[in-house]
């Protein structure tokens, strides 16, 4: 039987290079950070090269400190024909008391491709407990609600394009 990883972690040291002028990590360098974890976690999923095509809602709780461990989650919270969607939790704190605290959270949505970069079938996900369940409710919430919000950009590109 075939094992799939449903979720991979990835830990970094906040080094003085992804810190911006106020002494915090960049938003961008936290942004790839978790493209690097959801990514890692779509390929172990479907076992083939994934592309993002959609990172939703993504929220920056509190920064992230240089010296700081940071922590990537990223976890399969739901699976279309050819789509996963990877929810992405970051964690950081001090290493000396390795209590990490939630900074940032987003979920990804990525599409297993072939060798010719055509969309591919992934094995379908099922969630086990309770808790996987509400996740799977939240991606299918989200993409509810993403639709309406490209039904609504969709608009409005079309107001403009005359001018």
């Amino acid at each position: 039987m075939e094992t799939r990883n449903r979720q991979v972690v990835l830990r970094f040291l906040a080094q003085p290079g992804d810190v911006n002028f106020g002494g915090k990590v960049h938003g961008g360098t936290a942004m790839k950070w978790i493209d690097q974890a959801g990514y890692a976690c779509a390929v172990g999923w479907s076992g083939r090269y994934c592309v993002t095509v959609y990172v939703g809602g993504i929220r920056f709780y509190k920064p992230i400190l240089v010296g700081s461990l940071v922590e990537v989650e990223a976890r399969v919270i739901h699976t279309g024909r050819t789509s996963m969607h990877v929810a992405v939790d970051v964690r950081a704190g001090d290493l000396k008391d390795g209590d990490l605290q939630r900074t940032t959270h987003c979920v990804i949505v990525f599409v297993a491709v072939n060798d010719h970069g055509n969309p591919t079938n992934v094995t379908a996900w099922t969630p086990q407990s309770e808790a996987e369940c509400a996740e799977q409710r939240y991606a299918v919430r989200l993409m509810e609600l993403r639709q309406g919000m490209e039904d609504e950009m969709r608009r409005h590109a079309g107001a403009d394009a005359g001018t």
